[in-house]
């Protein structure tokens, strides 16, 4: 029981500020979608698709990010300063060259759209907002790898502390450049999309600013010499983390795929579908927060090889994230008239209706909590482990073979609208959450000796820096 109230306390106080640091990033976009739902609809349902459309690109070059976690965890729990220094280096250089390979992409997008049976305004938008937007993905990827080193070394305070300064400078931006306050013009959601690259540029420089300043990390000199390349560090982030950003572009498609359907219905599905998704993924943030902080625990117990400690940090992770999927269905179904009217001018014409619809999406995202919440809980354990390959293959089968299709089903065929979108992705999500649960707890924490992750964790060698 000590063992199991340590990790509680750890993952707690870990993966809190890392919840914030994810609240206040996703409320960038949210900070977007609020003002621009006051600007106009058409607008909010073009840079609702266009999110989407950048954080499938975003999530596929984030794995190799989110892989310096568990490897700068494993090498700190064997006492290799060194090994937390070259991975830490490779992770940036290959963040930065994926945010710059996926510039035709967003230059592009408009023709995609098109393509995928967009009307030509909306796409016309979309393309406006993601041709400027879309160069803040390096600085977005490369902070990615900065949070991922801070955060398996405990500093996670200065990842939430950065992004909500970042967030209160979206929204002033926001407010200057979508509307055209003090003297600037109105660019409306092309001002969106510069507050947007502006600000994730601050907060890729506070943290490097801090990863570098602070007395107690300044000898990892993690950016000493970074144009040298390390290329057996630069093989092992890149096997571990291309499965990891494959893992989360299945998610992510299948919530753009739901994205494309609710377009196929009409504009105001599409507008409702962006609000109710940005409410449901502010919940998720928590999730997402203690999932990391089960990463790096697991990463540590995983370098140690200790069972007992592996074990003990996964009920405590999943402890909290069973309170929090209780809290979150209370309020989706308690009061989902108040959240969506906070994205909806009371000026807006048929306001009641999207409330309306917004509430049945709500309700429906209520009933696979637990089934999302499982998902990534398991999937941050397996990474924890450094198991990325079979999670990769579960994602893609449940989310593009299981969900995607009955999200057609039932929304499209049996048109049941995007309640029946939605019900869709519960079945994805549903069958990810069992199928990774069930490798984690049969797998590595059963027998962790015979357990053969992708990327061995490193021997313990009690080297320096």
């Amino acid at each position: 029981m000590t063992r199991f109230r340590h990790n509680l306390r750890a993952i707690f106080l870990m993966g809190l500020p890392l919840a914030g640091s994810h609240l206040a990033q996703m409320s960038i976009g949210i900070t977007d979608t609020v003002m621009l739902g006051w600007y106009g609809v058409g607008e909010l349902a073009a840079q609702s698709l266009a999110s989407s459309f950048f954080f499938v690109i975003y999530l596929l070059g984030s794995g190799f990010g989110i892989a310096v976690m568990p490897m700068v965890a494993a090498a700190i729990s064997n006492g290799d300063r060194r090994q937390v220094r070259r991975v830490t280096r490779m992770g940036l250089w290959i963040s930065a060259f994926a945010g710059l390979l996926a510039m035709p992409l967003f230059w592009f997008s408009g023709p995609i759209f098109l393509a995928l049976g967009q009307t030509e305004a909306i796409a016309g938008l979309m393309q406006q907002y993601l041709r400027t937007a879309g160069w803040s993905l390096p600085f977005f990827l490369v902070a990615v790898v900065f949070k991922s080193y801070l955060a398996a070394l405990g500093h996670t305070q200065i990842t939430m502390w950065a992004t909500l300064a970042g967030t209160v400078i979206n929204v002033l931006l926001n407010w200057v450049l979508i509307f055209g306050h003090l003297g600037a013009p109105e660019l409306g959601i092309l001002g969106a999309a510069i507050a947007s690259l502006g600000t994730n540029a601050l907060i890729m420089v506070l943290l490097a600013a801090y990863a570098v300043g602070v007395r107690d990390l300044r000898g990892d000199t993690i950016l000493a010499r970074i144009w040298r390349p390390d290329w057996d560090a630069f093989r092992e982030v890149f096997v571990l983390g291309l499965p990891i950003g494959l893992t989360m572009l299945a998610e992510a498609g299948l919530f753009t795929a739901s994205g494309i359907m609710m377009g196929w219905i009409s504009e105001e599905a599409l507008a409702v579908h962006g609000i109710a998704v940005t409410i449901s993924g502010a919940t998720f943030m928590i999730h997402l927060g203690l999932s990391s902080a089960a990463t790096v625990r697991a990463g540590y117990a995983w370098g140690a090889k200790d069972i007992a400690e592996l074990r003990s940090g996964a009920f405590a992770a999943l402890s909290l994230s069973l309170i929090m999927v209780v809290l979150t269905v209370a309020a989706f179904l308690g009061m989902p008239d108040l959240l969506m009217g906070l994205f909806l001018d009371p000026a807006t014409p048929d306001r009641d209706r999207l409330i309306a619809m917004g509430r049945a999406l709500l309700a429906t995202a209520a009933l696979f909590q637990l089934a999302d919440a499982m998902q990534v809980m398991a999937v941050s354990l397996l990474r924890g482990v450094q198991d990325t390959r079979r999670p990769m293959l579960y994602a893609v089968v449940s989310y593009w073979g299981i969900g995607v299709p009955m999200m057609y089903l039932l929304g499209v065929t049996l048109d049941l609208g995007g309640v029946g979108v939605w019900l869709g992705m519960a079945a994805g999500l549903t069958a990810a959450g069992i199928s990774m649960m069930a490798r984690f707890w049969r797998g590595p924490a059963r027998s962790p000796l015979a357990f053969v992750p992708d990327v061995p964790a490193p021997k313990p060698t009690g080297a320096g820096r």
